[in-house]
C-alpha cells in the first residue's frame, strides 16, 4: 500500500559515477544518515565495469544499472520496488483504478477466461457479454494455455484499438466473435446490495482513488431502499489494500470525529504520523467531501466486518480501527499481516522508487506488521470447515517479510501439516464440476460467512470455528 505520491524531487541518473554523486549529495543534504561507504561502491564501479567489457556478449548498460537497482532494492523487503518505465504506468493505473481494456471481471474455467462480470457502460457491457460466458480465442490467439495475466495482457491494449474475442455460452451452446473497441475502464471497487428487509452488505474489493466517492454513492442508495437500517455488513475479503487516505475515509464514515484511525512510525520524521478520522486526513484536493452526504445513521447501525488472510493492508488499517474503537464486531479468519508503509518517490519521468519507510500500528498501539488483526469472532469461510486457508500465502510467509517490531516471533510447526491436507482437498474439488464446488461467491445465497455474520447482527447464534486459532508471527531465518 502507499500513501499518496509524494514528490520527493527529481534525481538525475546518468552515468554510474554520476548517479553516485547525485546520491551522495543527497545524503549529505539530508543529515542524518551516516556517509556512504566509498569501499563498497568502487566495487560496485568495478563490477559494472569488469561486465561492461569483459561478459562473453554486449551488455546494455542502461538495463544493468537498471537491474542492480532492483535487486539492492527487492533484498530489503517483499514491498519494496523500483518501477522502471512499464512497472511504474501500471502501478499507477492500478492506485487509479483506471485503465484501457475491454471492461471485464475475469476468472479461469478449465484453463479458458470466464466472464465473472462486464463492468458497467463498459465496452463489453456494451457488446452484450455475459457472466458465465468463456472466452475461447483472444484475436488469433487460443486462451487454452495462456495464464490469467497474459490473457489480461492480450485484452488491453491502446485506446480505440480493437480485439476480437470469442465467445462460448454455455446456456445456448454456441460459439461466437465479438469485436470490442478498447477505452479507458473506470473500475468498480465497490459492491452493495439489500440482502433482506432490513439489513445490507457492502463489500470493498481494493482501496482505490475511486473508492470513497463509490462507497458514499452506493450507501447513499442503500439508505434509499432501506431508510431505517437494522444493521450492515462490511466486506473485505480477499482485499489487497491500496491507498491510505481510501483507508482513513472508510473508517471516518463509521467513526466519531478526529479518533485515531491509524499511526505510523519509522526513521523520517514524515514518517512519524497519526492519521484521523477527519477530512483534512483523507481528502483529495478542494472538492466537496463524499462522506459529508452520508446519512448520520451509518455512525451507529450496527456493524460487522468480515476478513479473511486475503484482506491486506488498508484493509487491515480499517478493521484494526473499527475493532479498537469497539464500533464493529470483527468476523472471519486472522488477516494477511501486511502493516508496512510505502512510500513511492518518482526518479525521473517515467520511473520511480516504492520504498518501506514505517510500519502501522492501530488506535491502541498494536502493530499490524506480520501478525494481522485477529476477528473478534472466528469463523470458517464454509459450514464443512476452512478448507483451504492453510494455502493462501500471508505477510509472515514471505521471504524477507519486516518483522513486527513488538515481541518475538514464533515458529508455527502445524503449519506445513495443515498446508499438505489444504492441498489434497483442493485437488479434489478441482476435479469436480464448477457449480458443486465448495467456495461460493461472495455476497450470494451460499455464502456461509455472510450468513453468520448476519446471525451476528440479529443475536442469533454464530457457527464459530471449532478448530481455527491465532496464527503466531513466524520467526525469520537469518
Amino acid at each position: 500500500m502507499s500513501h499518496k505520491l509524494k514528490i520527493a524531487g527529481w534525481i538525475t541518473v546518468g552515468a554510474l559515477a554520476g548517479a553516485l554523486t547525485t546520491v551522495s549529495l543527497q545524503t549529505v543534504a539530508r543529515g542524518s544518515l551516516a556517509p556512504l561507504p566509498l569501499e563498497e561502491l568502487q566495487q560496485l564501479a568495478a563490477v559494472f565495469g569488469m561486465v561492461k567489457s569483459d561478459y562473453v556478449e554486449p551488455v546494455d548498460e542502461k538495463k544493468l544499472i537498471s537491474d542492480a537497482i532492483s535487486g539492492m532494492v527487492s533484498s530489503l523487503d517483499p514491498h519494496s520496488q523500483y518501477f522502471d518505465k512499464k512497472s511504474f504506468k501500471e502501478f499507477r493505473e492500478g492506485t487509479s483504478g483506471r485503465f484501457v481494456g475491454v471492461g471485464i471481471e475475469i476468472s479461469q474455467e478449465d484453463g479458458l477466461v470466464k466472464v465473472v462480470s462486464p463492468i458497467e457502460g463498459s465496452p463489453a457491457f456494451r457488446a452484450g457479454l455475459k457472466p458465465n460466458d468463456l472466452i475461447t480465442k483472444i484475436d488469433e490467439t487460443l486462451v487454452k494455455g495462456l495464464s490469467l495475466t497474459e490473457a489480461v495482457k492480450r485484452m488491453r491494449g491502446e485506446a480505440n484499438t480493437k480485439v476480437v474475442l470469442t465467445i462460448y455460452r454455455k446456456d445456448e451452446n454456441r460459439t461466437f466473435p465479438v469485436t470490442i473497441t478498447r477505452e479507458e475502464i473506470k473500475t468498480q471497487s465497490v459492491k452493495a446490495k439489500v440482502v433482506e428487509p432490513g439489513y445490507a452488505w457492502i463489500r470493498l474489493s481494493q482501496f482505490q482513488e475511486r473508492t470513497v466517492e463509490d462507497f458514499a454513492r452506493k450507501m447513499s442508495e442503500i439508505y434509499q431502499k432501506e431508510p431505517h437500517l437494522k444493521g450492515l455488513v462490511l466486506d473485505l475479503r480477499n482485499d489487497p489494500g491500496g491507498l491510505l487516505d481510501a483507508a482513513v475515509a472508510i473508517s471516518a464514515a463509521f467513526l466519531p470525529d478526529n479518533v485515531t484511525v491509524v499511526s505510523t512510525n519509522g526513521q523520517l520524521a514524515e514518517s512519524k504520523f497519526t492519521y484521523k478520522a477527519a477530512p483534512e486526513f483523507y481528502q483529495r484536493g478542494n472538492g466537496p467531501d463524499p462522506l459529508k452526504r452520508l446519512p448520520a445513521a451509518l455512525k451507529t447501525v450496527p456493524l460487522v466486518v468480515l476478513v479473511n488472510e486475503g484482506s491486506a493492508s488498508a484493509s487491515e488499517i480499517v478493521a484494526g480501527a473499527l475493532q479498537d474503537h469497539k464500533r464493529a464486531v470483527i468476523l472471519g479468519s486472522q488477516t494477511f499481516g501486511k502493516g508496512s508503509v510505502q512510500t513511492v518517490r518518482p526518479l525521473g519521468p517515467d520511473t520511480g522508487l516504492k520504498l518501506t519507510t514505517a510500519r502501522y500500528y492501530t488506535p491502541s498501539g498494536k502493530s499490524i506488521q506480520a501478525k494481522g488483526i485477529l476477528p473478534d469472532v472466528m469463523v470458517d469461510e464454509t459450514e464443512e470447515g476452512n478448507l483451504f486457508a492453510a494455502l493462501r500465502t500471508r505477510e509472515a510467509d514471505l521471504e524477507k517479510h519486516l518483522a513486527s517490531g513488538q515481541g518475538a516471533e514464533v515458529k508455527d510447526e502445524a503449519r506445513e501439516k495443515a498446508r499438505e491436507e489444504a492441498r489434497k482437498k483442493l485437488e479434489e474439488e478441482a476435479r469436480k464440476p464448477p457449480q458443486e464446488r465448495k467456495i461460493p461467491e461472495f455476497g450470494g445465497d451460499k455464502d456461509f460467512q455472510l450468513a453468520q455474520a448476519l446471525n451476528q447482527l440479529k443475536g442469533r447464534p454464530v457457527l464459530i470455528s471449532k478448530t481455527m486459532v491465532e496464527r503466531k508471527e513466524e520467526k525469520k531465518e537469518n
